[in-house]
């Protein structure tokens, strides 16, 4: 049953007050018209609670703009929304399309820093972001009281006489809920080994960041990536007000679980509000933490990953290249949502801290 409006309420209950489902939630395709996002294909969500966000099939289905009753949950950068067609492969060129949001897919056969892997130029953080979908469907309907939004597509990285990799993502969504879910499964339709890499660059931004908030992840160890992050890795999950001159620090988490599953969060205790993500650490056992209180550039990155992010070179020298062999299949499951209220962000807090136990988290150094 949907719990809306401080009630919950039947399906026949709810068809007996509206005359249709688009007065309570949605699911609304649209283009964008202006700019570099012209033409960028792109679906509305809304959920009833308050809780909205646009999936972009035009953007290998991403999320843009999230966001609970007017409060935004992500970081939106200057770039703004860029259709693919101006994707910048090489070097750094990915950063002048990446429009923040609540969630940037890095993958789906390399991710992190440019790097020459084996004789190939990689680019930061891979093609998939900039690649449009297809075979995109919207789907809505009732499953007895429950009324589910969704939409679902294909993104393929292929090229002749290199990798065929295909991911089917399903993003979809309660009615009377402030979370989404994501399901995703990555193929190898090729017939060679192939080397598959993904993160889910979650970007939560004010005001969710602010002065006073605080990272919340059942963290077992810390290390920072480099010299910048070590400087200030005892503070890596308090937040402070912008910086002049900030410099990003990344940090990697190793998570406790319960059940296979972990969560990660940001919570704001000053206005009660918070963003989170729960998964399967099986499936995606690095957590990076994106640090950047600059001006502008004030954002926190929560990112579920499959492997560290200083490029696929160093992934496969130290071991932990996935390859999937052809016909395998990766799977992922993650669900995001809003702490919408003191008691939500104090229940996740609670949960947090179950996960973890009596363990203390310990704090590494570069290189551990």
């Amino acid at each position: 049953m949907a719990y809306l409006y401080g009630k919950r309420w039947t399906r026949k209950q709810l068809r007996e007050r509206i005359g249709d489902v688009s007065q309570i939630a949605i699911a609304r395709p649209f283009q964008f018209t202006d700019g570099r996002a012209k033409g960028l294909d792109a679906v509305e969500f809304g959920t009833g609670s308050g809780f909205r966000f646009t999936v972009l099939p035009g953007r290998g289905m991403d999320i843009g703009a999230a966001d609970y009753r007017g409060r935004s949950l992500c970081w939106r950068s200057p770039a703004g929304e860029v259709a693919p067609e101006f994707y910048q492969p090489e070097g750094l060129g990915w950063l002048w399309s990446f429009g923040g949001g609540l969630l940037v897919a890095c993958g789906l056969s390399s991710n992190g820093s440019p790097c020459v892997d084996e004789g190939e130029s990689l680019g930061l953080h891979g093609r998939v972001s900039n690649t449009p979908a297809q075979e995109v469907t919207v789907q809505c309907g009732w499953e007895e009281d429950e009324y589910i939004v969704g939409v679902t597509g294909k993104v393929a990285e292929a090229r002749p006489l290199g990798v065929n990799l295909v991911l089917t993502r399903s993003v979809f969504a309660f009615l009377g809920q402030s979370r989404l879910y994501i399901h995703d499964e990555v193929v190898n339709e090729g017939h060679e080994p192939a080397p598959h890499m993904m993160l889910y660059h979650l970007n939560f931004g004010f005001p969710v960041v602010d002065a006073g908030a605080r990272l919340a992840a059942p963290s077992l160890s810390v290390v920072p990536r480099d010299a910048e992050a070590d400087d200030g890795k005892k503070e890596h999950a308090i937040f402070h007000a912008p910086r002049a001159g900030y410099k990003e620090k990344v940090y990697y988490h190793d998570l406790a679980e319960a059940g296979g599953k972990t969560l990660a969060g940001v919570v704001n205790p000053n206005i009660a509000f918070g963003a989170y993500v729960k998964y399967d650490k099986a499936q995606l056992p690095w957590l990076v933490q994106w640090k950047m209180m600059a001006r502008g550039h004030y954002v926190v990155g929560v990112e579920p990953a499959t492997n560290k992010v200083e490029g696929r070179d160093k992934e496969r020298r130290e071991g932990r290249l996935r390859m999937l062999k052809p016909g395998e299949t990766a799977v992922y499951d993650l669900e995001i949502g809003a702490l919408t209220d003191k008691q939500e962000c104090a229940e996740f807090e609670k949960a947090v801290s179950k996960v973890r136990g009596r363990r203390k988290t310990k704090i590494g150094n570069v290189g551990d």
